[in-house]
This record gives C-alpha cells, sequence and structure tokens, in this order.
C-alpha cells in the first residue's frame, strides 16, 4: 500500500520542517519581545517603530515576504547569511522571513499579557526607584509570559503549519516533497493523507503540552 514512499525521505522532509519550526520559534520569542518592549517604551520613537512594524506585516501575506528574502535579498542584495551553497542559503532565508512575519503576532500576544499586568505594581516599582527597562523585565514580562502561554502555543501552531511557506523558494520541508510526490505519483488522498497526518503528529502534542503547561503557570488574580 505505502510502496510509493520508496525513494523519497518523508523523515528527513518532516525534520526539515521541525528545524524550520524550531529556528524560526526561537528568533521570533526573541524579536517579539523586543517588539513588545518598544509598544510600551515611554520613548515617542521606539513606539511609533514597534505599532508600524506590527501593522504593516501582520497585513503581508507569508508568501510575499518568503519569496522577498530570496528575490530581493539574496538574488538581488546578494544576502547569503553566512552560508556558500544554495541549500542552505534558501533554509537561513526562509528562517529569517519566518521570524520577521510570526514576531509580530508573538509580541500581540505578548503585549495583551502585558497589559494583564496590574497598574499598582508598575507604579510601585517606579516609587522605588527602577528604571523602565528593569521594571520591564523583573516585573512585567515574567508575568505577562505567564499569562499568555495559550496564544503564544497558538503562534506556535499556526508557525509549525506556515513552515509550508518555504516551498516556494526550494527548501526541501515536507510541502516540497509532498507536491513532488503528488506529480509523480497517482496517489494523491494517500499522499495528502499522509502528510497531513504528520502535521497533526507535529502541532497536537505541542498543544497539549503547551495546554498543560498554560494551567499550571496561570497567574492566580
Amino acid at each position: 500500500m505505502f510502496d510509493f514512499l520508496e525513494g523519497y525521505n518523508l523523515l528527513g522532509a518532516f525534520w526539515v520542517t521541525v528545524q524550520l519550526t524550531v529556528y524560526s520559534a526561537i528568533g521570533s520569542l526573541i524579536c517579539g519581545t523586543l517588539l513588545a518592549a518598544m509598544r510600551v517604551s515611554p520613548v515617542p520613537l521606539m513606539r511609533g517603530f514597534g505599532t508600524a512594524y506590527v501593522n504593516i506585516v501582520r497585513n503581508i501575506p507569508l508568501t510575499v515576504i518568503i519569496v522577498f528574502t530570496s528575490l530581493g535579498l539574496f538574488q538581488t542584495l546578494n544576502v547569503t547569511l553566512g552560508a556558500d551553497d544554495f541549500k542552505t542559503i534558501n533554509f537561513r532565508l526562509a528562517v529569517l522571513g519566518l521570524i520577521a512575519y510570526t514576531s509580530a503576532f508573538v509580541c500581540e500576544a505578548l503585549r495583551s499579557g502585558i497589559n494583564t499586568v496590574a497598574i499598582g505594581q508598575v507604579e510601585a516599582a517606579r516609587a522605588i526607584g527602577l528604571p523602565f527597562t528593569q521594571t520591564l523585565r523583573l516585573i512585567v514580562l515574567p508575568q505577562a509570559f505567564r499569562s499568555v502561554v495559550g496564544p503564544l502555543t497558538n503562534v506556535l501552531i499556526a508557525l509549525t503549519k506556515n513552515t509550508t511557506v518555504a516551498a516556494a523558494i526550494g527548501v526541501a520541508e515536507a510541502a516540497l516533497l509532498m507536491r513532488e510526490m503528488i506529480e509523480n505519483e497517482a496517489q494523491l488522498i494517500l499522499i495528502s493523507a499522509l502528510f497531513a497526518f504528520g502535521f497533526i503528529c507535529l502541532t497536537l502534542p505541542t498543544g497539549l503540552v503547551l495546554g498543560w503547561v498554560s494551567k499550571k503557570v496561570a497567574v492566580k488574580r
């Protein structure tokens, strides 16, 4: 029944998907946190930049961003991100595009968590002389992260599925292999079901585990 799988590196394709997800998730969490800090910053220029970035990037299709990293950054500006071979360059460009896109959603999820922190705690921190950066790092962000594990889980699951867009620039992840198999094999339904099951295996445990974590670390009010 599954004889058509011979000659295809199915596990390797999903491993590339996992790598895209992990690297992009780490980068998005860092950049999204910085953007959230900018959006609540007392400096108008930083607030303006954070707001403009989020509003612009969230309204650009991910495919446009991913294709731009290849056509705009690599082929036009010769940005290689320190890689030598075409395969590695495309992989790193895809990670960069996913980070740029997902960071905006991480920022908004985290900002909603920041808004749940009692204003009295921030005022108390200012009263004892803590600057904005220490107030954010020691008081606001720890509570904000605890309250947005659920929303961040949804962003991570969406990111896992969004990695399929990397196929647009030739990254050898699951969606690219699926397209190749559909073109070569007369097993459309079976192939589609197989890859759908693969993505369920990636996203369902993530949702269950992080959902449990969300309940454990939730701020009791």
